[in-house]
Formats: C-alpha cells, structure tokens, sequence
C-alpha cells in the first residue's frame, strides 16, 4: 500500500617535472590537445587576463611551447591577447562552446542518477523541483522500494513556504524577490505546522541559506517530513531544488540532522554536472 499525495497546484595523468598538479596527457590522450586545453581552463580561472610568463607558470611548459599553443587557440579564435603587458584571455568562440553546453543541457536528465543514489543511500524517495511563479513544480521523482512511501504526481505544485523544494529555492532567491512573493502571496496555513508569520520565515530562511539544506516538519502533509536543498545554475541562482520526503515515523530528528548534509552534499554536485556555481562556503 502506498500513501500518495494529491496535485496541490501546486587525469590521474603521467606526472612531468615541473607539473605535479598539471601534467602532461595520460596514455591515449593527445598531448598538444590536452595542454591546450589546460591553457583555457587556467585562463577562463583567471580574472583580468594572464601574462604568456604566467600562463606557462601555471602549466608547467616553456615559454616556446606555451607561446605556440596560445597563437593556434588564437588563430581559431579561443584566447585573444590585449593590453599595454600582452595579456591573454578566454576568446569568443570559447565563450560560444560554453553557451551550448548551457542551452543544451538537460538537468533533469543528468540529476536522474544522482537521485536514483540519493534514494538508495536514504531510502526514501527523491524529488526534483522547479520553481514556477511563487510555487514549486514536481518535475522528476526516483521512489524508494518501502511499502509505505510519498508519492508525488509530476507536473503538482507545492508551496514555497511550507514544502522542502520550496523553502529550498525560496531561501535561494534574493531578499527583494521574497519580500515581493510574500507580499502578494502571503503565507497561508496548510497544516498546524506551517510557517505563518513572515518573522519566522526570514529566520528560518536564514537557517537554510546557512546550513544549505531546508527541512518541511509535516507543514505541507500531517505525517510526512521532507528535506530538500537547491541546485544552482551557472550564475549561482535556483535552478530547481531536489529532496528527499517520507513518513514522519521513519525521518526523526536525528535522521533529519544525517540527511540534511546528504541531500546538501547531492545538490552541489549536480550543481557541478550541470556547470552551476555553489553559492555555500563549506
């Protein structure tokens, strides 16, 4: 028997000299490919250009061959020079290949196995959330294997302050953006425990941004408890929220305060599957 939930319309690579942290290409790489390819990386990481002394600094090779690698990526029009000191830096039609990596990708396609080993490793289900307006869409879900388990129907909507999806993005959008959902949308009870007063959102929104995972105490469904955390796209903004949810019977407080760090740890790094930035600090 399940219990369902209703739509709520809601490389190591071959060590060389001078570079133990970037050496040159393993077996079966192309050499001259890879070091190009370290010369984007170092330059796209740098802020404000690097000079061709420092490029060759950071992958280890000499100036000779760093100064061939860095003309061909210029020729295709990857890296361009500027600047009274010659700096190098990132060129358009590197910027082009990012941005259709970006337009391209399918997040919920790449968050599927992440959230398969997420439901393994807490044995609950696992929820992927988008946010829409001033709610939360379901829009991927991976069920656990208990008898009893939270299902939710892809494409219902939940709450953003009083569902771990929601609070999730909620307390990843900016001040201004919850003050104004707050204004016109309010916080309406659902259960006893939703969070009514706008003081102690803000607070518990300061909680999740601080410890980078939200938790639901049965304040969207009497009898389930939810934890979720927010994945982030490339400008560190929401750009959907995944979670875990089940009975409140098998989630208690000390199982919470285990699963919150893991659904934390789990959206960071889809956050990196997908090129996001994580905004936390630890």
């Amino acid at each position: 028997m399940t219990t369902s939930v209703l739509p709520h319309r809601i490389v190591p690579v071959a060590r060389r000299g001078r570079a133990p942290s970037k050496p040159g290409a393993a077996p079966g790489q192309v050499q001259s490919l890879t070091r190009g390819l370290q010369i984007l990386e170092v330059l796209a990481r740098a802020e404000g250009g690097l000079t061709l002394t420092e490029v060759g600094q950071r992958v280890a090779l000499p100036a000779s061959t760093t100064h061939r690698l860095l003309s061909t990526l210029e020729r295709m029009g990857y890296v361009y020079q500027a600047g009274d000191l010659g700096r190098w830096y990132i060129g358009l039609n590197a910027f082009t290949v990012g941005s259709s990596f970006l337009a391209n990708r399918d997040f919920v396609a790449q968050s599927h196995t992440y959230m398969r080993r997420l439901m393994e490793q807490s044995g609950e289900t696992a929820n992927l959330a988008v946010l829409d307006g001033s709610e939360a869409v379901f829009i991927a879900q991976v069920q656990c294997r208990e008898i009893m388990r939270l299902l939710v129907k892809l494409g219902s909507r939940a709450p953003l302050h009083a569902s771990g999806v929601g609070k999730a993005i909620f307390a990843a959008l900016p001040d201004e953006q919850i003050d104004a959902i707050l204004k016109v949308r309010g916080l309406p009870r659902i259960t006893e425990s939703t969070i009514v007063a706008p003081e102690t959102m803000w607070a518990a929104l300061r909680v999740i941004r601080q410890r980078g995972w939200s938790f639901d105490d049965e304040e969207h469904l009497i009898g389930t408890r939810c934890v979720g955390a927010s994945i982030y796209d490339e400008h560190a903004e929401p750009l959907c929220a995944i979670s875990v949810a089940g009975p409140a019977t098998r989630l208690p407080d000390q199982r919470i305060k285990q699963l919150g760090p893991l659904v934390a740890h789990t959206a960071e790094e889809i956050t990196r599957k997908v090129g996001g930035r994580w905004p936390h600090p630890y």
